[in-house]
């Protein structure tokens, strides 16, 4: 089968020929429908993530179909459709698995960092960390909601009950959180780029009430903030539009680092909190939810190789929404 792999740290990707695996007793054999290009595989490309092992096949967000099933698998059906999780495998018995916290399990495996992922035809997943998605959606409009939807969502509710929520870098997630946001009756102040006009607009079609960059302050105080651009200088300036006992809510993988700021934007119990990996009691929550709420997801569609095109219009912002690997039929 064919994958688009990293064979060297920092170097582009690669279209490659792949042989898998026979499927383990724990696993299913996917047959990949698409893969959402997410930020983290941009992380990863461009070697900003810790302990990269080449070579790894990128791809976290991954909708497919069941073709085949281990011998110890019994809660998928060949046939089924399912969605591969940036979460692949956690140890169980460590402190935080046992407390409900397996996204901060130190011994965790991730899809498309360190296990192969969905930039693929085809891709190996354990079956206990994959979650059941309806039949009758487009895959690709499924995919942005395998990370960017689920770990967006795990920061939506760190963030509390914020009447007013700034969403700092409005992209794929962003734009997903902001149609339940809309639907539980909070107002969305929505920070771009300095001039990026086209996505203010894309953020006041979706019913955000203030648009504007990251530099300018809100006309009204912010109950919370929740920063999905992996900019650490926004951190003071998410603290100073934010309320006194507000929080703001870190929801990247990376972020370059914070600067020095002074104590009084801390002070007044405001709050700055980090989102790491998801649960997969995030996953039995958030999906269920997108579906009854019928989230829609902006797309951009790629073909399989054109994966490093999608990677450097995301990484020069240009992307509406969420970029996916679409792979039909193969």
């Amino acid at each position: 089968m064919q994958a688009m792999r990293l064979l060297a740290r920092g170097a582009p990707l690669t279209l490659s020929e792949v042989s898998l695996p026979a499927t383990a007793p724990g696993e299913l054999l996917i047959r990949v429908e698409a893969c959402g290009v997410c930020r983290t595989d941009l992380h990863l490309v461009d070697n900003e993530l810790p302990d990269i092992h080449c070579p790894v096949t990128p791809g976290h967000e991954v909708v497919g179909v069941v073709s085949a099933r281990g011998s110890e698998v019994t809660r998928f059906a060949v046939g089924d459709r399912v969605g591969v999780p940036w979460l692949a495998w956690t140890c169980g018995v460590c402190r935080y698995c046992r407390a409900g916290l397996e996204n901060l399990c130190p011994q965790a495996r991730f899809t498309g960092y360190t296990r192969d992922g969905g930039y693929a035809q085809e891709l190996l997943a354990d079956a206990r960390y994959c979650l059941p998605l309806p039949p009758a959606v487009p895959a690709a409009g499924l995919a942005p909601l395998l990370c960017a939807g689920l770990i967006g969502y795990r920061a939506y509710r760190k963030a509390g009950d914020a009447a007013n929520l700034g969403l700092y870098g409005f992209g794929a997630a962003a734009h997903l959180l902001t149609q339940i946001a809309l639907h539980e009756g909070r107002r969305v102040f929505a920070f771009t780029r300095e001039g990026d006009r086209q996505g203010q607009a894309f953020a006041r079609e979706l019913g955000a009430v203030w648009t504007g960059a990251s530099t300018e302050r809100p006309p009204q105080e912010l109950d919370a903030a929740i920063l999905f651009a992996p900019v650490g200088a926004l951190v003071p300036l998410a603290l100073t539009a934010v309320r006194p006992g507000g929080r703001v809510v870190c929801a990247g993988i990376h972020m370059s680092d914070v600067p020095a700021f002074p104590y009084h934007l801390l002070w007044g119990e405001r709050s700055v909190a980090s989102v790491a990996n998801l649960t997969r009691a995030d996953g039995e929550a958030f999906i269920p939810l997108a579906t009854r709420l019928r989230l829609t997801a902006t797309v951009e569609p790629f073909a399989l190789a054109d994966a490093n095109s999608a990677l450097q219009r995301l990484r020069s912002g240009e992307v509406q929404g969420a970029a996916v690997l679409e792979i039909p039929g193969n």
